[in-house]
């Protein structure tokens, strides 16, 4: 069989000699058709062998773009044992799956290696939708659409971006409380789906039928219960007011770039109409006699998210030397320290962005009454019962709950990395972690340029290298620290929608139960001295 020769079978493929002896490229292609072949056919002791033979391959010396490869089929791999294992619903549902865990982690690998913009734009996509779509189906639907709006980015008409995509926002805007917001999102993504199924729309070949059916199926359903045409007629989503000046305007327009408002709106692109902070908690039935300690718990953290917000953009864009860092005596290490009131805001920022995951934790264990002492509510362990956290065995409150922004919760705590549990899905977790932990406890030093230290560690320039600080240049822990208030974003939406969603599920256990409303007023703009 020649190493560019397509297998009549499956069973020609293990009866194969299997990679030994095959060019890396050889090898990859003779992995995807086993994969292929196994997928259709059902067969797990294909997927085990095309898992091992990844093994193989990555024990030789892989260019970048074939190391990018390997995890992309290992996860295609992994997709296969999960269709299998969890095709009810009952089992999908399931909120701990090792194949989930491993595709989202495999498909993070591909993103984030160094090779991934050498595989060819079709690859890209095919991994970028693929990640976004395993997020999405855990709950991190936030998340999801930078994903698919990447893809995009690199092919306006890739079919299975633009039709996954329109999916993501119809499933984002059953979880919304805003009637209005939902209408806005229905009109979104009724025209993903119209678009995936034009003639323009790019497929890689004729095998997605099926998943065409579902666009259309999905774009019937949303017709029959909105009239789009009105509410596209209706919205307004630009020339909205951002700001009574230019500096306020230009701090809105950077927020909106970055996706960093607490207005779902903001997830759907840069419109100005998504330029306020409008997340509230949903209305929710408590005791008579309770006060609204959980509404007022919500507002601490939102304004602690927006002044961090704030005080990282002051950061970032400050350009003058503030009169509060004149006069104040610090030597010259010669390792190109970056000192400076800036640079202390973005780190209060990383500060602040960081807390607010374990009072989100605190949150949910007032909301839902687990009863975790309230001195060890961490947003890491908050999901498992008492005992060994290695173990973590999911808390029953949990287990197979149909709450998708609350699943899509503990799948964001597991990218917060923690020395009981390593295996986290997010590769950059743990360098997140050991920041704050520096930052908190010990000693982290911004550098304007990072020197690489010498291989050498006993010549001169090893002298230089500061053995006791974490050292990190200035633009990398910048980039770190809007990724965590994105995090930090995503985590409150999910909260909010998670309590939607929770209350919904607590009004039709309860049916009609006689209750009283209790209106609260917005705190007013001038009160906030």
């Amino acid at each position: 069989m020649a190493d560019t020769e397509k297998p009549v079978s499956h069973d020609a493929l293990m009866a194969s000699p299997g990679i030994n002896g095959l060019s890396n490229e050889a090898a990859l292609e003779r992995i995807g058709w086993l994969i292929d072949w196994s997928g259709d056919l059902k067969r797990n002791d294909g997927i085990e062998r095309a898992l091992a033979w990844c093994d193989l391959l990555e024990q030789r010396g892989l260019s970048n773009a074939d190391a990018v490869l390997v995890s992309y089929f290992r996860a295609n791999a992994w997709a296969s044992k999960q269709s299998r294992k969890y095709a009810d619903r009952s089992a999908a549902w399931a909120w701990e799956q090792k194949e989930l865990q491993e595709q989202i982690l495999n498909l993070r690998r591909a993103v984030n290696h160094a090779g991934f913009n050498d595989v060819s734009p079709i690859r890209q996509c095919q991994i970028l939708t693929n990640l976004a779509n395993q997020l999405n189906s855990v709950g991190r639907f936030v998340e999801a659409l930078e994903y698919w709006n990447r893809a995009l980015t690199i092919r306006p008409w890739f079919g299975m971006a633009v039709g996954n995509r329109g999916y993501g926002l119809a499933e984002y805007a059953k979880a919304l409380n805003d009637l209005g917001h939902k209408g806005v999102f229905l009109r979104f993504a009724h025209q993903g789906l119209s678009a995936a199924l034009l003639p323009e729309a790019e497929y890689e070949w004729p095998g997605y039928e099926n998943a065409k059916g579902v666009f259309q199926r999905l774009r019937d359903q949303i017709d029959s219960v909105v009239d789009i045409e009105e509410i596209s007629c209706s919205m307004e989503l630009d020339d909205h007011e951002l700001g009574s000046s230019d500096e306020e305007r230009s701090y809105r327009r950077w927020c909106l770039y970055n996706g960093l408002f607490l207005n779902p709106l903001n997830d759907l692109g840069l419109y100005s109409i998504a330029g306020h902070d409008v997340l509230m908690l949903p209305s929710f039935v408590t005791a008579i006699d309770e006060p609204p300690h959980l509404i007022g718990f919500f507002n601490q953290m939102k304004q602690e998210f927006v002044s961090a917000r704030w005080l990282f953009y002051e950061g970032k864009h400050a350009r003058d030397v503030h009169f509060a860092d004149r006069e104040v005596a610090l030597y010259n290490t010669l390792d190109y320290p970056s000192y400076s009131l800036a640079v202390e805001k973005v780190k209060a920022t990383y500060r602040i962005a960081y807390s607010l995951f374990d009072k989100i934790a605190f949150f949910l264990n007032t909301y839902l009454d687990l009863g975790i002492d309230t001195t060890k509510v961490y947003f890491r362990s908050v999901w498992y019962e008492k005992g060994d956290p290695r173990k973590r065995v999911l808390r029953p409150e949990f287990e197979r709950s149909e709450n998708w922004p609350l699943r899509g919760l503990y799948w964001l705590a597991k990218d917060l990395y923690d020395d009981d549990f390593r295996d986290v899905t997010e590769p950059d977790a743990q360098a997140l972690f050991e920041i704050r932990n520096h930052l908190e406890h010990s000693y982290l030093k911004i550098h304007e340029m990072l020197v690489p230290p010498p291989t050498d560690p006993e010549s001169p320039g090893a002298w230089w290298i500061d053995q006791l600080a974490y050292s990190i240049q200035r633009q990398d822990f910048e980039a770190k620290t809007v990724r965590l208030l994105k995090l930090a974003r995503a985590a409150l939406t999910y909260l909010s929608l998670a309590m939607h969603r929770e209350e919904r599920r607590r009004g039709a256990q309860k049916g009609e139960v006689r209750s009283m409303p209790m209106t609260l007023d917005l705190w007013e703009d001038d009160w906030k001295r």
